[in-house]
């Protein structure tokens, strides 16, 4: 997950801190049509060194018949209101990314990270060579085509926009956590917040989600 910043934009690491931490996980909550499971992550001495923002991180997995879940919720537990940016940072296996297409975000705002140009996004997104970028996100359910499977993508509202990125051939041999033909098998379709961050209030509690279902 990157929290509380997205990629660089900030002073903090690249996509903040908090996937370099231990978070405790909760007694996981079963019941007949599936399992919840959350983990927790407080303000501490080790999150202050970087961020100086009183908080408590819960993110939960809920897995159903046919679904998949990712829930974020955020809450201010200083006196002062605090801003964020991130990103749920989804990673999906694909059988061959060539063969891959993406529907629904046609016709959205689109930033090209990789030529840093400004577009709107095609009915159907087709992967050939690195591909980094970032959508307004759209009120359609999206769908990832992956050979004869279909995954259909959704997100609240709470993100405002989506992600798509894979590293392709040369930049995934730079991943180190990455073998160098893994570009081929994975694409990153992610639920974010990027451009505007997100405002909570002291006290208050922010929520965003992303869910995948099997068509």
């Amino acid at each position: 997950m990157c929290f509380p910043q997205f990629n660089r934009r900030g002073t903090l690491p690249k996509h903040g801190f908090v996937r370099n931490l231990l978070w405790v996980p909760q007694t996981p909550d079963w019941s007949s049509n599936g399992i919840c499971q959350s983990l927790v992550l407080a303000s501490s001495e080790a999150t202050r060194q970087w961020w100086p923002q009183a908080f408590e991180s819960t993110i939960t997995v809920s897995l159903l018949a046919g679904v998949l879940q990712v829930k974020l919720d955020v809450r201010n537990t200083g006196d002062t209101a605090l801003t964020f940016t991130g990103a749920l940072h989804t990673y999906l296996a694909v059988n061959d990314i060539a063969q891959a297409q993406l529907q629904g975000l046609g016709g959205q705002r689109e930033w090209d990270a990789v030529a840093d140009v400004y577009g709107h996004a095609d009915a159907i997104l087709r992967f050939a060579g690195e591909f980094d970028r970032v959508y307004t996100s759209s009120p359609q359910v999206l769908s990832l085509q992956d050979g004869n499977g279909q995954l259909h993508i959704s997100q609240s509202a709470s993100l405002a926009q989506s992600v798509v990125w894979n590293p392709g051939p040369f930049q995934c041999t730079t991943l180190p956590d990455m073998p160098a033909d893994g570009y081929r098998h994975m694409l990153c379709v992610e639920a974010a917040q990027v451009d505007v961050p997100v405002e909570v209030l002291a006290g208050c509690t922010w929520q965003g989600w992303q869910r995948f279902s099997v068509a």
